[in-house]
């Protein structure tokens, strides 16, 4: 199944009051989103277009905004940045891809939909954002974006299909803006959580979703790790020591299967 950027935003199943479809001129991102002359380099060879798709505000999805002491949600916005080809490979390399994506985020006060389109893959990311803690009408981003390349990231078609419906948005809470894009993180979650068990399963409320966020945590740190005994006891000239690496292997192992129970 190739995903492409119309595609997807039909399964998303906006109502046509929030649809913006505006070009944004490239020149804005540079200006308010390259802190440095590497990310300028990399916005200005790699950022074909930039489409505003849509705004998610309260009287255009009839969903409330959403305030508290951390953040301000008045509307969501859903961008397609559309990438250039590279000369060597279609696919832009993960780092750039990921770094272009946190400084589109970063540009953008509001919650981002963000979709980075290379014509052979998607990326999706999303990210919560708060207010700086040392300047109260500075927006800064809320812990580690949520990040996955599609089709890839899907473990079959059956996940990257439920996955695709589960990302409508009659599927998502609509209590606050907040919720709603919660949300689209959590069904996002749940299909980098089928990456690992091989089976998309939306999450059955809030506290599950909170539950899979902190397993899928906990994979990630503990793969790092595992790799990490692995290379070490690889190298290791020592019997003794080559032991003893190979039996914290073993615990983090273990500690990798309880974690992956949780998904």
């Amino acid at each position: 199944m190739l995903l492409d950027v119309p595609g997807f935003i039909a399964s998303l199943g906006l109502p046509d009051g929030c649809r913006v479809d505006q070009r944004v001129p490239k020149k804005l991102l540079l200006e308010n989103g390259a802190p440095t002359a590497a990310d300028k380099r990399l916005i200005a060879n790699t950022v074909e277009e930039i489409q505003w798709v849509a705004a998610l505000k309260p009287n255009t999805v009839g969903v409330p905004d959403y305030r508290d002491e951390l953040r301000e949600y008045l509307e969501v916005a859903v961008l397609a940045v559309t990438l250039r080809s590279q000369p060597a490979q279609d696919k832009i390399r993960p780092a750039n891809a990921a770094r272009l994506a946190e400084l589109v985020h970063r540009a953008v006060p509001y919650p981002v939909l963000l979709l980075l389109y290379s014509g052979q893959s998607m990326t999706l990311s999303l990210a919560h954002k708060r207010w700086a803690q040392n300047e109260a009408s500075k927006v800064v981003l809320d812990s580690d974006m949520v990040s996955m390349s599609l089709p890839e990231d899907a473990p079959s078609l059956d996940a990257l299909n439920a996955f695709v419906q589960a990302i409508a948005l009659t599927r998502q809470p609509r209590s606050s803006l907040f919720a709603l894009y919660q949300g689209w993180m959590d069904s996002a979650q749940a299909l980098l959580a089928a990456k690992l068990t091989g089976m998309f399963k939306a999450a059955d409320g809030p506290e599950q979703a909170a539950i899979r966020r902190h397993a899928l945590q906990e994979c990630a740190r503990l793969e790092t790790e595992a790799t990490r005994l692995r290379t070490l006891a690889a190298k290791e000239k020592q019997l003794a020591r080559q032991v003893e690496l190979n039996l914290a292997l073993k615990r983090v192992l273990v500690q990798l299967a309880a974690a992956r129970e949780q998904l």
